[in-house]
């Protein structure tokens, strides 16, 4: 997910890690175990000026599958589960509108079941993960199309430069 926000215009700054869960902190290693109840997310720092929530909204729903409720393509499990956290009532209410609007479209032949949720603490995952796409390119190309993110992401919405 941090490619696609790292390239938008307006998008100051991302940084990945894990929302959501019972602990007090979090770890990769907790979290992957499912010893948290946390999910995989990303924090998005963005300048309002260049690009708005709608915006982001609508790259979040271009990289995941809202359809699927246990997890994301071949990754399985609640930490994977996609969801859109929201912070106030502003971001709240365009969130579902949009959610509304992307389950009318037509696109899917099943509901929309990507979560919203309010905002929770917040984990920076460990360094290694941070820009992982940049560090590993050809492990991340490999897992990116190997997962069927890719192959799914152009049937529903059309080759894109994400």
């Amino acid at each position: 997910m941090q490619p696609p926000f790292d390239h938008a215009k307006g998008v100051v700054k991302t940084i990945v890690g894990y929302t959501g869960g019972s602990k007090e902190d979090a770890t990769y290693e907790l979290v992957s175990a499912h010893k948290t109840k946390h999910r995989e997310a990303i924090e998005v720092t963005y300048d309002p000026a260049q690009i708005s929530y709608e915006q982001l909204l609508e790259i979040f729903w271009r990289n995941i599958n809202p359809t699927q409720a246990d997890g994301q393509f071949h990754d399985i499990g609640l930490s994977y589960q996609a969801a859109i956290y929201y912070g106030n009532d502003e971001e709240k209410s365009p969130a579902e509108a949009s959610k509304g609007k992307l389950g009318k479209s037509g696109k899917f032949d099943r509901p929309i079941v990507t979560e919203i949720l309010p905002a929770m603490p917040f984990y920076p995952a460990e360094e290694y993960h941070q820009k992982y796409y940049l560090k590993n390119p050809v492990a991340f190309e490999a897992y990116h199309v190997g997962s069927g993110r890719v192959g799914y992401l152009e049937r529903i919405w059309g080759k894109t430069s994400n």
